[in-house]
C-alpha cells in the first residue's frame, strides 16, 4: 500500500529538484525525505529517483508515478473539501500569499468582503512574489496564491493547481520629468533602447513582463538600478536615474511631481494576475469563499 504523504514528499523532490530544498520547503530534514523515499521506492518495487551532481531526478517509473500522485493528491483535496462541508467548515484560517500590490488591489478588500459574508474566516496574508507564492501553495505552506504570469510560472494546465484569473493591467513608462519623450502623449519602447534603465530584480515576475516587452522592441534594456519596490523605482527615475516600466496600479498614490508618465505606444506590455489554489481544494467551504470574494474585489 502506497502511502500518500510519501507521494507528496516524491512530488516536492520533482519540484525542487534537491532532497535538500525538499526538505525545507516541507519543514523535514534531508535525512527524512531520503528515508521516506526509500520507503516509497520499497512499496512500488520501483527505483524512483536517481541522484546526480546537478540535483536529483525522477527514474522513469519516477515519472509514471508522478503523474498519478498529482491526481491522487488532488482527490485527496476534494475528499477533505467534502468531509469539511459535511461538517458545516463554517469556521477555520485560510492562508493568502500574495505580492505586495495585489495584497492593496485585491486581498485587502477581499478580506473586507469576507468580513461581512463569512465572519468565521480568518485569513493571514503573506506578502510573497508570484514566482515564489506558487511553491508555496503547492508545499502547503499556504492555502491560496495571488500570482502573476511569468516565464516558467506552471501553465493554466498544469495537474497540480486550479487558478482562477483575477485581473489584468498595463505596464506605463515612467519617465524623468526633464527627459526628451516626457512631451509625447504615448511612448515607443523602441525609441528607449539607449536609455538607462530601472527595474526588479531577476526572478521577480515584472522582470520578465519588462525584459520581453523590450526584447519585442527590438533591444535588450541596460538594467542599471534593480529594485522590487516600485516606490523605489519611481523615486530613482524622478531622480533621473533612468527610465522604466511599472503597472498601472502600482502607481496609485505615488509622489510623480518630478517623473511623467506615459501609456506605452502600440501593444503594452500587461500583468496578468490570477489566483492558485492545489487542484481540488478549489471547493474547499473554508477556501471557497475566499476565491470568490478576490474575484469580486478584481471586478
Amino acid at each position: 500500500m502506497i502511502e500518500a504523504r510519501r507521494l507528496h514528499i516524491l512530488r516536492a523532490v520533482a519540484d525542487h529538484r534537491t532532497v535538500t530544498a525538499a526538505a525545507a520547503a516541507l519543514y523535514l530534514t534531508p535525512s527524512a525525505v531520503s528515508q521516506q523515499l526509500s520507503a516509497l521506492e520499497q512499496e512500488t518495487g520501483h527505483r524512483l529517483v536517481e541522484r546526480g551532481a546537478r540535483g536529483v531526478r525522477l527514474t522513469p517509473a519516477g515519472e509514471i508515478l508522478l503523474t498519478h500522485t498529482n491526481a491522487v493528491l488532488a482527490q485527496l483535496e476534494r475528499a477533505e473539501a467534502e468531509l469539511a462541508a459535511y461538517s458545516s467548515g463554517a469556521a477555520g484560517t485560510v492562508t493568502v500569499a500574495a505580492f505586495a500590490t495585489g495584497i492593496g488591489l485585491v486581498v485587502a478588500p477581499a478580506l473586507t468582503r469576507l468580513a461581512r459574508t463569512a465572519p468565521g474566516i480568518r485569513i493571514r496574508v503573506q506578502d510573497a512574489e508570484g514566482d515564489a507564492s506558487l511553491p508555496m501553495v503547492l508545499d502547503r505552506q499556504v492555502d491560496v496564491a495571488v500570482a502573476v504570469e511569468y516565464r516558467g510560472a506552471p501553465g493554466a494546465d498544469d495537474a497540480r493547481l486550479t487558478r482562477v484569473p483575477l485581473y489584468a493591467e498595463p505596464f506605463d513608462a515612467v519617465l524623468p520629468a526633464a527627459h526628451r519623450l516626457a512631451p509625447s502623449d504615448r511612448v515607443p519602447l523602441a525609441e528607449l533602447a539607449k536609455d538607462t534603465w530601472i527595474g526588479p530584480f531577476p526572478g521577480n515576475p515584472c522582470h520578465d513582463v519588462v525584459v520581453l516587452a523590450c526584447e519585442h522592441a527590438g533591444f535588450q534594456p541596460r538594467v542599471e538600478h534593480s529594485s522590487d519596490d516600485f516606490r523605489a523605482v519611481v523615486a530613482l527615475a524622478s531622480a533621473g536615474a533612468g527610465v522604466a516600466l511599472v503597472p498601472r496600479s502600482a502607481l496609485r498614490g505615488m509622489d510623480l511631481s518630478d517623473a511623467v508618465v506615459r501609456p506605452v505606444d502600440g501593444v503594452a506590455p500587461t500583468r496578468r494576475v490570477f489566483a492558485a489554489v492545489r487542484c481540488g481544494a478549489e471547493e474547499h467551504p473554508l477556501i471557497r469563499p475566499v476565491l470568490e470574494a478576490l474575484g469580486e474585489a478584481a471586478e
